[in-house]
């Protein structure tokens, strides 16, 4: 909760810095109140509570393990979000940034509260703390069509998906006349087997409605347009922060809730699941555009993380958190090239990366490592995450090796299109502009992004070792 208080308290800030005179300085003082947030996480993760899994409750929150490890990847995200998006907001662009900034922290403090809610109501405000400064932030370059269609796309989809879920929630609090998660859990291990036909009804709208966040087909279909004509580093935020806190919610949800009625929807999550990572995988080979291909390697990359909902337990907590951050940080790196190259060529497509190895290298291996951990190749992250997943759902059932056989059909496929970013940028001849500047901090940033990556793909036992999920 300090953390929320202080980000909403730094949106604030952000907010009034063009009033009060000191917008300049505002960077700056957002990584430094990050900086504290990040401190405060980790100080609650090392106090003894953690060890039996419960720092602080009340009727709305709920903060454990499970909510300190996910709001640590979080704020992680963020806080290099902010450092590698400052070129896009740098002053003489075309946005104001001190209130895109706002409303990213804002979109942030919604985000914390999907990790850590112990009421439905509070899933529900989380979900819109979260989208509504998306909506605006997809639109926020007001001269292009395609930023205006992408945020009208994406707050029409979402008003659709909201209207569900609140539904859903609605059905759900009828049945058991609670939104509390506790009272839930005990309404449904009571009634196990004597269920209303009202309760799955409820269940299924929420699981819609939460499809809708994470882009799983057959919601999928507003993802790669807003994708598309978001600002890079908004789309960039969308793929890595909002779906990180909309797993965490989503995960939260079923395994504090429905882990005693699985039966009841595990069917239709597989058939989503299979779906989602077939669609995904296979649309993304014939895109033309590396941020759409992106967006389609998005879905594809949740039907991967929906696995963990189909699986509810100890084990699924601890991969799905790996899956997320490795999914995440070579998003983030994959976004930062695309933005440079973008920048310099004025177009996203494949051939814009024809030659990259050779006019500017340091930027082609970042992209390679990027690209090597999101197909699932050793030695990064991405490699490991992935195997930990399928292994983790196979000791947990057996009948889901047909899931498996999906999953890594998909990610054969995928390697096609992920590889195909790397032949052009060492393989095939172009015009790549030399003239891609990087500061030190984008260097920096970078090359711990890549470490990252590669470090946890060598020895990932230290993150399975430290876990207390």
């Amino acid at each position: 909760m300090n953390t929320i208080v202080l980000l909403s308290v730094l949106g604030i800030t952000a907010m009034l810095s063009d009033i009060l005179g000191f917008k300049k300085y505002i960077w700056s003082i957002i990584l430094m109140g990050l900086g504290a947030s990040l401190f405060i996480t980790w100080i609650e993760w090392t106090l003894p509570g953690m060890y039996s899994g419960l720092i602080y409750e009340d009727n709305m929150v709920y903060s454990d393990s499970y909510s300190v490890a996910f709001s640590g990847l979080i704020l992680t995200l963020v806080t290099i979000w902010f450092i590698i998006s400052r070129d896009q907001y740098a002053p003489g662009n075309e946005f104001n940034a001190s209130d895109n900034y706002a409303l990213v922290l804002f979109a942030t403090v919604g985000a914390l509260l999907l990790t850590c809610y112990w009421d439905l109501s509070l899933l529900f405000l989380g979900i819109e703390i979260l989208s509504i400064p998306l909506f605006i932030l997809a639109g926020s370059r007001k001269h292009d069509l395609a930023s205006n269609e992408s945020s009208l796309k994406y707050f029409l989809m979402g008003a659709f998906a909201t209207g569900i879920l609140l539904f859903g929630i609605t059905l759900i609090y009828g049945a058991c006349g609670s939104f509390k998660l506790p009272d839930i859990a005990s309404y449904v291990t009571s009634n196990n087997g004597n269920l209303p036909v009202m309760f799955y009804t409820g269940v299924l709208l929420i699981m819609v409605g939460l499809g809708f966040k994470v882009s799983a087909v057959p919601f999928h279909f507003w993802t790669p347009d807003v994708y598309q004509g978001a600002p890079m580093f908004v789309t960039a935020f969308m793929a890595t922060v909002v779906k990180t806190a909309a797993f965490a919610g989503f995960f939260r949800l079923f395994s504090t809730c429905f882990t005693s009625i699985n039966s009841g929807w595990s069917l239709t999550l597989s058939l989503i699941i299979a779906a989602t990572i077939l669609v995904g995988n296979f649309l993304a080979v014939y895109q033309t555009s590396v941020k759409r291909m992106l967006a389609y390697s998005g879905i594809a990359q949740a039907g991967y993380i929906l696995l963990t909902i189909l699986v509810l337990n100890g084990e699924t907590k601890t991969a799905l958190l790996l899956y997320l951050a490795s999914y995440s940080f070579a998003t983030l790196a994959a976004f930062t090239v695309l933005y440079h190259v973008t920048k310099t060529k004025s177009e996203d497509s494949f051939d814009a990366f024809n030659s990259l190895g050779k006019t500017n290298p340091f930027l082609a291996f970042i992209m390679t490592v990027a690209m090597l951990s999101l197909a699932g190749i050793p030695p990064t992250v991405g490699f490991f995450a992935k195997f930990n997943l399928f292994a983790t759902v196979l000791r947990a059932d057996m009948n889901n090796i047909w899931l498996i056989g999906v999953a890594v059909l998909g990610s054969l496929v995928s390697v096609y299109y992920y590889f195909k970013v790397i032949i052009n940028m060492y393989a095939k001849e172009g015009q790549t502009s030399t003239d891609i500047k990087l500061n030190f901090t984008y260097k920096t940033v970078l090359v711990v992004l890549v470490g990252i990556i590669v470090l946890l793909g060598i020895l990932p036992g230290y993150i399975l070792g430290i876990s207390k999920l």
